[in-house]
């Protein structure tokens, strides 16, 4: 097994008490080591001092003629030895050897001159253990050695080491089970999250998910994974609404259909084949008009539009000459020295202007002007018609999908399945503008249903629909889309 994928395998928690743990694992070793040189440099610093204060109390006595014999040993000091200027033992502490100097000559004077204290083998020279040897210059050339003992030193450091090698790996097997549990506490939250996570994959509908009390990274998580789950839920919601809307709108044309095929074959000798064909295939048509509205609304939503250049102005007039034979005349107030052009789908926004010239030539009492202008970057495309016009409560909510109001199907008796606004909003989001509703705005010269007006005649720019005889103030549907730079 690879360390990688052993590695890889391991959970959060368990990677981070490791790197953690490994991380202190070697702080802890660091300062054991660090700890114990600090306190051996310490002992031998203090075992030195006591050894030059004996010596430098000796040289003294010394300098000042005043040294007995047997040098007085200091409580410190195990050993002292005085050297004259020829290098032998002219004086020593009670037990030392008279004969053999603890230094060489040569060697106590270098160590005289340096001040260096010197680690020594006792049983050489019939002493305990290990010494501590210093030499201390005096009058006459004469060399005083003062040698301590380090016995001490070294059972403290033992004692010490002992410690360390207990006590160590005491403290790491704590501090690495306090880590296991604070980490493990750290995150409970993301357990929580996966704990919630999993019974929204179980019960199979969004839910929210536990936020935690800290304002930290794990509650915007949470807050992150709740907003997701409200629009995946809004989302699956709308999905749900627009496969029941679909199916029954389509139920009707089907049923229509199927019933009028039905009495066909029951009764064929009194029916008039000729009628049931035509309207077997206005309810064809109707499906095929529905199918193809859900197919735009699917692109429009899941795919990416193919963008080049259009010139909105050439647009509307070009559409504006295609209602010449609609029940009211078709207004193109569009300048000809004027270009619109935005980035998008030629046939989308087609689509979207067809859309709103059927809906206003539906409802409209007199005529329908349509309008392109740039304005701060935008092109602003408005129908404008003269018809009851939507409520203001309700101009939101007909850009939804499948939604009609009453009175909208009450002047023609033409009912349509309530997706021409949602194909406009849509289209136009997905061309990053907008589209909004309003009431048609009247000027002072009013054109009467008589009037001769050719569709797609340019006119001024600011002119609008008069109301003539409507029965409301109209609608005006505005749609901003960004223009090309």
């Amino acid at each position: 097994m690879k360390p990688a994928g052993w590695w890889r395998r391991r959970s959060l928690r368990a990677r981070l008490t490791l790197i953690t743990s490994a991380g202190l694992a070697v702080a802890l070793a660091l300062a054991a080591v660090l700890l114990a040189s600090a306190v051996r440099s310490a002992l031998i610093n203090g075992l030195d001092v006591s050894a030059r204060q004996g010596a430098t109390e000796v040289a003294a006595l010394l300098n000042q003629g005043r040294l007995p014999s047997p040098v007085p040993v200091p409580p410190d000091t195990v050993t002292v030895q005085v050297l004259d200027a020829s290098g032998r033992v002219v004086n020593v502490s009670p037990g030392a050897d008279r004969l053999v100097p603890m230094l060489p000559p040569a060697q106590a004077r270098a160590a005289a001159r340096s001040g260096q204290a010197r680690m020594l083998a006792g049983p050489p020279l019939g002493m305990p253990s290990l010494l501590r040897v210093v030499a201390v210059p005096a009058s006459g050339r004469h060399v005083v050695i003062a040698a301590a003992s380090f016995a001490q030193v070294h059972e403290s450091l033992a004692t010490l080491a002992r410690a360390l090698f207990v006590g160590t790996p005491l403290l790491f097997g704590l501090l690495a089970l306090a880590i296991w549990l604070v980490t493990g506490y750290t995150l409970r939250p993301i357990a929580a999250l996966r704990r919630g996570a999993a019974e929204v994959t179980g019960t199979g509908g969004p839910r929210a998910l536990p936020v935690p009390p800290a304002r930290d990274e794990v509650r915007s998580l949470a807050v992150t994974l709740n907003d997701m789950l409200s629009r995946l839920a809004e989302a699956q919601q709308r999905q749900r609404d627009l496969v029941s809307d679909t199916a029954h709108e389509l139920r009707s044309p089907i049923a229509s259909i199927r019933a009028q095929l039905e009495v066909a074959l029951d009764h064929p000798d009194g029916l008039d084949w000729a009628e049931t064909a035509r309207d077997v295939h206005a309810d064809t048509l109707r499906l095929a008009r529905l199918a193809e509205d859900l197919l735009l609304l699917a692109r429009l939503d899941g795919q990416p539009l193919r963008r080049t250049a259009v010139d909105l102005c050439a647009l509307c007039r070009s559409a504006a000459a295609g209602y010449a034979t609609a029940r009211v005349p078709v207004r193109a107030s569009v300048s000809s020295s004027e270009a619109c052009e935005v980035a998008g789908d030629p046939d989308a926004l087609r689509r979207l202007l067809v859309n709103l010239l059927d809906n206003a030539v539906r409802h409209a009492a007199s005529q329908v002007c349509v309008s392109v202008r740039s304005e701060a970057g935008w092109a602003v495309l408005t129908v404008t018609d003269d018809g009851p016009g939507i409520p203001a409560a309700d101009r939101e909510r007909v850009f939804g999908r499948f939604t009609r109001l009453d009175n909208a199907r009450d002047r023609t008796g033409e009912e349509g399945a309530g997706l021409g606004l949602a194909i406009v909003r849509s289209t136009a989001e997905a061309h990053g503008g907008s589209a909004s509703l309003g009431d048609a705005v009247s000027v002072s010269s009013p054109v009467s249903p008589g009037d001769a007006v050719s569709p797609g005649d340019a006119v001024s720019p600011g002119d609008a629909v008069s109301p003539g005889d409507a029965t409301g103030p109209g609608l005006r549907v505005v749609v901003r889309l960004p223009l090309t730079a």
